[in-house]
């Protein structure tokens, strides 16, 4: 059975306002989420990891792979009216937030589709719940605050006004995040960085991103 509910995915309208993005609720199975928890690699720094930097094993394998297989990208391809078949993926895990990430941002110019899955499985905290912002200056100005637990999709287009952020909060947060982007080398150069950066993290594990 797969872990993901790809036909909640396929039920799900996609929203404009302000930009292009959808949000699917329990996008994890929840008779399968505590599993895929439970395989969550360990991790001790703030930052986005390659998973080449972790233990990647059991259902958060299957998991990855779900994600990065074809019935996942035709629904997105669908969704957003794209075809993907010529733009290679990109994956980072999240375990921990520092206090200065979520400041509002676009993402870069290449990247082509963000996927954001939480794999937190509760959250009481008001910071740390990432916003669709219509500005780049209000992260008051909101379209909709997406609940980072339970294993909540967020998927968004990128553009000049895919703007998102989130009030600040310190501490545990997992989170997956997967890209769509313009070329091998955008991976290559993307994954050595956030390798190097992860190194000097260890030195300094809770240091600004």
């Amino acid at each position: 059975m797969s872990l993901l509910d790809l036909e909640a995915l396929k039920n799900t309208t996609r929203k404009s306002d302000p930009y292009d993005y959808l949000v699917v609720e329990n996008f994890i199975r929840p008779e399968v989420f505590a599993g895929v928890v439970r395989d969550y690699p360990p991790m001790t720094t703030t930052g986005s990891v390659p998973p080449s930097e972790l233990e990647i094993k059991g259902a958060f394998a299957e998991l990855l792979d779900e994600m990065n297989g074809p019935d996942f990208r035709a629904l997105i391809e669908e969704k957003f009216d794209l075809d993907l078949s010529a733009y290679p993926t990109m994956f980072t895990v999240r375990g921990h937030c520092h206090k200065g990430n979520g400041k509002i941002h676009t993402d870069t110019e290449s990247k082509i589709i963000t996927v954001l899955l939480y794999m937190n499985e509760r959250w009481e905290a008001d910071g740390g719940r990432l916003r669709i912002l219509r500005s780049g200056d209000d992260l008051e100005n909101y379209a909709e605050e997406v609940p980072p637990y339970g294993g909540t999709l967020l998927v968004f287009r990128r553009s000049e006004k895919s703007w998102h952020g989130h009030e600040p909060f310190e501490g545990p947060r997992r989170a997956i995040q997967m890209n769509w982007v313009t070329s091998d080398k955008v991976v290559d150069k993307e994954q050595r960085r956030h390798r190097f950066t992860q190194r000097l993290k260890k030195l300094n594990p809770f240091a600004a991103d």
